[in-house]
């Protein structure tokens, strides 16, 4: 059993979605967004920004591995920095683009 944190833009929610059944349905658990600001219409400020950012490095530091939900291999800024995070803790770095659905999870 595994703990993976999804990181991604937030526009991609159905993916997430998909991706947390998938986690979840084989045996392990998994971190995710607390909401979806880009597919949900929510307006967060600067300073919420900040606070999301930061919960979600302490989220990647709770997990054995990340998924980056990176459709047409798309990753922005945060993503990014998440990832290079990620990878500064020897966190594994799994990608959905690159078959998600059988990279060892």
């Amino acid at each position: 059993m595994k703990v993976i944190t999804l990181c991604g833009s937030t526009r991609f929610k159905k993916l997430f979605r998909e991706a947390e059944a998938f986690i979840t349905l084989n045996g392990n658990i998994v971190i995710s967004l607390g909401f979806f600001e880009q597919s949900e219409g929510i307006k967060i400020t600067e300073e919420q920004e900040r606070l999301f950012e930061k919960l979600h490095y302490r989220k990647i530091d709770m997990a054995d591995e990340i998924l980056v939900i990176d459709v047409n291999q798309y990753i922005g800024n945060s993503t990014s920095k998440e990832i290079e995070y990620a990878k500064s803790k020897g966190k594994k770095v799994h990608y959905y683009s690159e078959g998600y659905i059988n990279p060892g999870i």
